[in-house]
């Protein structure tokens, strides 16, 4: 006689908190959107220009790659078929290659030594955060909005996210003192400061050159890490790129966080993180550096980044003399050129509702318009619904109401027809919400 099956199933509610988050629950939804509406025009995703891909590339890439070893390190072909069919080294096969990069490109000096190489630099921020998660009181600071990326590896490692304001010219000094004084008077002990200087997802906001050094100021009187992400920082409008944060440390409190997603090869999904400062030891540095710590978790984490995927990043890298600034001329041309559009498209469809408005980027992604009505999930799918266009509402990026007013507009992965488009179908989303407040 059989015996009637009862199917397993986990109750949600002994399943790790984080799975409930906000943040993981808004993505889903913001692509459960995009999926419905398949023909909306889509201000929402913050994805690459797909335009300039050339299938060719990848395999030169790796044949630059490849005879790179073999002039260059002078590999044979057997070494080489090893490097790239093994699991390789954890921290990396391409860091001394991204250390040159570096200097080239962002004036930053790294050892090879002190770069881990990840999968994408969603990676490397749970990595620095995991490791820097030692005790129940240990936190992390954030500018308010930030990348939903940071919140999500926060409670992954189970890292509570303090919000700090943000001022035109991103976080905003003085608060960021005062929060970190007022959660250390609360018994917390602040680990770090996420910050992403230049063109942050969401609020597209920069650091000038002024506040950049202000904060490393603070960085050094409050004995504060900071983890800088730059995934938009070779997308400046204008030819005059701000130092990063890392370049102008000078007392070794900068964690740099980087990717390829957006200058290399998305799909390569390679990012890194610099993380040379010194392991102490009863107070007494010594010679393991943050960055071989770090490798300890990656080791049980991914085991290594695919080494056949750094060897295109490599390809590329090796091919344009170890500028990405320089390889992503027409990227830059055409983010650039998609922005200026966008800005004056606004201007022209929105300028004279009063009570909306938008910041003024000078690169990246993008752009943050301010609306006198609610801005949630129901608006998004009527506007994906009845007007065919998405964008991403602000307060999922919030840890307070402060973005329930706000949406974002990714400018990238769209054509200037599109944008036109778009905005018109923008402009009728907002005149009908406007009419019915």
């Amino acid at each position: 006689m059989e015996h009637p099956v009862t199917p397993f199933s986990i109750d949600r509610g002994s399943l790790h908190a984080s799975l409930t988050d906000t943040a993981m629950e808004s993505m889903n939804l913001l692509n459960q959107v995009a999926e419905r509406y398949p023909k909306a025009i889509s201000f929402a995703a913050g994805r690459p220009f797909e335009g300039f891909y050339e299938l060719e590339q990848v395999h030169e890439y790796l044949r630059v790659f490849c005879e790179h070893l073999r002039t260059g390190q002078g590999l044979t072909d057997r070494e080489i078929a090893r490097m790239l069919y093994q699991y390789g080294p954890t921290k990396g096969i391409i860091n001394d290659l991204i250390a040159r990069y570096l200097a080239v490109d962002e004036r930053i000096t790294a050892e090879p030594r002190s770069i881990v190489v990840t999968v994408g630099a969603q990676e490397a921020i749970y990595l620095a955060l995991r490791a820097l998660r030692a005790e129940q009181r240990d936190a992390v600071v954030a500018p308010d909005p930030t990348y939903v990326g940071l919140t999500g590896a926060a409670r992954l490692a189970e890292m509570p996210v303090l919000g700090v304001p943000v001022g035109e010219d991103g976080i905003d000094r003085d608060e960021l003192v005062a929060v970190l004084r007022r959660a250390r008077a609360s018994g917390l002990r602040i680990r770090a400061c996420y910050v992403t200087p230049d063109f942050a997802n969401p609020a597209g906001l920069s650091m000038t050159l002024e506040s950049r050094r202000q904060l490393l100021e603070i960085a050094e009187a409050e004995q504060l890490l900071l983890i800088e992400d730059n995934a938009y920082g070779a997308f400046r409008s204008s030819d005059r790129r701000l130092p990063t944060l890392k370049s102008l440390d000078r007392a070794g409190h900068v964690v740099y966080v980087g990717s390829f997603a957006k200058t290399g090869v998305p799909g390569a999904r390679i990012g890194y993180l610099v993380a040379d400062q010194e392991i102490a030891v009863d107070g007494v540095g010594g010679a393991a550096l943050l960055a071989d710590e770090l490798a300890k978790i990656k080791s049980m984490l991914t085991v290594n980044t695919p080494p056949i995927a750094q060897a295109v990043i490599g390809g590329k890298l090796v091919s344009n003399g170890f500028s990405m600034v320089a390889a992503n001329e027409r990227e830059r041309a055409a983010y650039t050129r998609n922005l200026q559009r966008a800005l004056d498209g606004l201007r022209g469809r929105l300028g004279a509702i009063p009570g909306v408005s938008w910041n003024q980027p000078d690169g990246g992604f993008f752009v943050v318009v301010t609306v006198p009505f609610p801005v949630d999930d129901r608006l998004l799918e009527h506007a994906a619904d009845h007007h065919g266009v998405l964008f991403t509402p602000m307060r999922h990026f919030h840890s307070t109401r402060a973005g329930d007013h706000q949406l974002r507009l990714s400018i990238s992965t769209l054509t200037v027809d599109q944008i036109e488009q778009g905005l018109d179908r923008l402009a009728a989303v907002v005149r009908e919400a406007v009419g019915a407040v």
